[in-house]
């Protein structure tokens, strides 16, 4: 096993026993042989996750941070806060490599990435409280795939 995907819902409840829970998590999989993670830049658990993968690049230089954007992130971004667009920006900028599905925002993008998505990983680490959305969308495919799910929702 080497990679991981992350999808998760944009607003989440959470508390710091699921951040810890998903660090020790991270530290086990590195651990094992997982060296690449991929998202979909998406606020809420993808960017809780991406930042994990960025800290945790310091301790495991090895680990890879790679993004799976619906669109061009100027129209992704489009009615997020000017802090929401700033976090982005960074992680951006700290990503291993982009990779962008769609030439413009487009009903279906979003669906498209996360296709794309379950071609990559052999780990699926979600928060998932609602199957009715994208999130349940892409579990859906990992589990169709085989591929194995753990939900912190549920942990």
């Amino acid at each position: 096993m080497k990679t991981a995907c992350f999808t998760g819902h944009r607003g989440i409840t959470w508390d710091t026993k699921i951040i810890q829970n998903l660090y020790s998590f991270l530290n086990e999989i590195i651990c094992s042989g997982v060296s690449n993670f991929y998202a979909g830049g998406a606020l809420g658990w993808d960017m809780i996750c991406e930042n994990a993968v960025i800290e945790l690049r310091e301790k495991h230089p090895i680990i890879k941070l790679h993004l799976i954007l619906p669109c061009p992130p100027e129209e992704q971004t489009l009615k997020w806060t000017t802090t929401q667009k700033r976090e982005f920006n960074r992680i951006l900028d700290l990503a291993d490599s982009v990779e962008i599905i769609s030439e413009h925002y487009s009903n279906g993008c979003f669906r498209l990435r996360n296709i794309r998505l379950v071609e990559y990983f052999d780990l699926c680490l979600c928060y998932m409280t609602n199957s009715r959305s994208g999130t349940g969308q892409t579990v859906r495919l990992a589990q169709n795939k085989g591929i194995s799910v753990k939900n912190f929702a549920i942990y």
